[in-house]
């Protein structure tokens, strides 16, 4: 016996109380799905838009509950939809003093040092965790920027600027002389270092424990921590030399950045 189309009202018209023509005419079929498989292209666009930003909607809900929400409520997150995965705290590799690769050992200093950048961006001091020199602290500037810090207790004594391009090299004679013995001298050059740099200047320097000093030029890039009192020449110096061939700005050489530990002063 013939089935009636069970959705009977998909066989209407939409927008009208009248069947469709192909439904007035196979009312009674066996095919009970013949009206609304006839209707199918004649949904409403309206209505399939609707449709489209409910289910976008919906997801989006879902995505900030699941980002926001507490994680007791077991369910996954987006980090873990997504693959993405962190590491414990436990596996997290450890931060240094000064953002150094390692940690020194007891009775050391952490520090790092770095030059400017051409003439663009300036040099950076750090002992024992605490940023001395800076373009964010605003205390830098062309030519040598030299910290003086207690080597026993690591506290910052002093911390200057000069111009060696066009300052008064008088200055930092002076300021090299009235250092006391067992303060530890760190030092970043920064645009120009030399210009203005002649002989005493040069022996202040070896005798705090350079061995770079004499053959510092224009435009060199140099860091350097040394000590008043050093019997030795110190381990820690980097100088790299202006050199239009291998500059890699233009007119100065690379930056240098130098890290390490410097021993406290124990007698």
């Amino acid at each position: 016996m013939p089935h009636k189309c069970w959705l009977s009202s998909c066989a209407l018209v939409p927008g009208t109380q009248t069947m469709s023509p192909k439904c007035q005419k196979d009312a009674l079929v066996p095919d009970p799905c013949c009206c609304c498989s006839h209707l199918a292209p004649l949904l409403p666009l309206a209505g399939i838009i609707r449709f489209v930003a409910l289910l976008i909607t919906l997801l989006g809900t879902w995505v900030i509950v699941q980002m926001y929400f507490d994680h007791r409520w077991k369910a996954i997150s987006l980090r873990s939809w997504l693959g993405v995965t962190s590491k414990p705290r436990s596996e997290q590799l450890p931060r240094h003093k000064c953002g150094n690769k390692k940690s020194c050992p007891e009775n050391y200093f952490a520090f790092k040092i770095t030059s400017g950048a051409a003439n663009v961006v300036g040099p950076s001091i750090c002992f024992d965790d605490m940023i001395l020199m800076s373009n964010l602290k605003n205390n830098i500037g062309r030519g040598l920027n030299i910290a003086l810090v207690n080597g026993t207790n690591g506290q910052l004594l002093k911390a200057d600027i000069f111009d060696m391009y066009s300052g008064d090299t008088d200055k930092l004679d002076t300021f090299l002389q009235e250092i006391k013995h067992g303060t530890i001298v760190l030092t970043a050059s920064y645009d120009d270092a030399a210009t203005k740099m002649n002989d005493k200047i040069r022996a202040h320097f070896v005798e705090l424990g350079s061995s770079h000093v004499s053959k510092l030029g224009f435009r060199d890039n140099w860091v350097f921590l040394g000590a008043k009192g050093m019997k030795n020449k110190s381990p820690f110096e980097d100088h790299i030399k202006n050199d239009k061939d291998t500059n890699k700005y233009n007119g100065w050489p690379e930056l240098l950045e130098m890290e390490g530990c410097a021993p406290k002063k124990m007698d």
